[in-house]
């Protein structure tokens, strides 16, 4: 289907408002991303905006999409510079990536990672920011799933596992992920994920300055842990 120059157009000034939603948020603030401030940026009028966007909520996942979209974009290109097959290189790949965007970027980490936006989540409300969020989420199981298949970690079985947290993993699997794996892969995968999000956000929010002024060597020895409880190999940074 060939589109047309409306339809050209039309994606042409989203793409501009969501620019310019993103420069006022790393100038400003989240706070400052209003209708009306993206309008007076763009020559345009608050009201005009409602023909590209139905509400500043809608407006304001459509920039989180985006911009879940370039991190995502950043990891496939650092985990595309190691050899295929290579997982320990594309794990300290991602995992490093991840990091170093996230420091360069604090005002949009905040905004994908600290307080979710009304309706992020929920079901009935799932749109083009969820999608790119779910991309973003299984550039890393992919790597999980591939080093599970390969060269299989230890886990506890499923019976071992804390019967609250069961619970929760087989909704979270069978719902969320719609994977066929042992409890205890799940429970691993999360626990990484916790340790690599929670470290990192501790030093994007400035929660490590109290004792560090470079938490780099904090940030590799959990590289390093991580890597021993699912058999990989460590390298130091180049």
């Amino acid at each position: 289907m060939v589109e047309s120059r409306r339809d050209r157009l039309r994606a042409a000034t989203m793409r501009e408002i969501s620019e310019t939603a993103r420069r006022i948020l790393v100038d400003q603030g989240p706070e400052a991303v209003t209708l009306r401030a993206i309008a007076r940026d763009m020559g345009m009028t608050a009201p005009a905006l409602y023909r590209y966007f139905d509400s500043h909520g809608e407006l304001l996942r459509h920039l989180v999409g985006d911009i879940f979209t370039e991190l995502t974009e950043e990891l496939h290109r650092d985990i595309k510079t190691v050899p295929d097959g290579d997982l320990s290189g594309k794990f300290l790949a991602a995992s490093r990536c991840f990091r170093r965007w996230s420091l360069g970027h604090r005002r949009e980490y905040a905004l994908l990672f600290g307080a979710p936006l009304p309706g992020f989540g929920h079901k009935e409300q799932a749109d083009f920011a969820e999608e790119c969020a779910r991309r973003f989420g299984r550039t890393f199981l992919a790597l999980f799933l591939e080093l599970w298949h390969k060269r299989r970690f230890p886990v506890p079985p499923d019976e071992e596992i804390d019967p609250g947290l069961r619970e929760q993993l087989r909704r979270y699997r069978d719902e969320a992920l719609a994977v066929d794996l042992p409890l205890g892969v799940i429970q691993q995968f999360l626990q990484c994920w916790v340790r690599l999000q929670g470290g990192v956000s501790l030093e994007v929010f400035g929660h490590l300055d109290f004792a560090l002024d470079d938490p780099e060597p904090i940030f590799e020895l959990t590289m390093i842990e991580i890597g021993q409880g699912l058999g990989l190999e460590y390298s130091p940074p180049r």
